[in-house]
């Protein structure tokens, strides 16, 4: 959960420094929104992108470190298949 606030609140801050010009009126300008909605969308399509490799590499990685730590001590128990 931390995580992922950290992401929002990065791409908040991101999209809007990126989007928003002026802050004289209330609302967001047609121009503005069209910004936001496409900054947000970019970012966070590429975040999907990145988990999904995530996902993918994560079993590997771990599988390699419990090959390590069974290598380097070897009265641990291995780690099943």
């Amino acid at each position: 959960l931390r995580d992922f606030l950290l992401v929002y609140n990065r791409m908040t801050e991101l999209c809007f420094r990126r989007c928003v010009c002026n802050l004289n009126y209330r609302l967001l300008t047609g121009r503005e929104e069209s910004c936001l909605d496409s900054c947000a969308s970019k970012l966070v399509h590429s975040n999907h992108r990145l988990m999904r490799s995530y996902v993918a590499l994560m079993p590997g990685i771990l599988q390699r470190r419990a090959a390590d730590s069974a290598s380097q001590d070897p009265a641990l128990p291995a780690a099943p298949p």
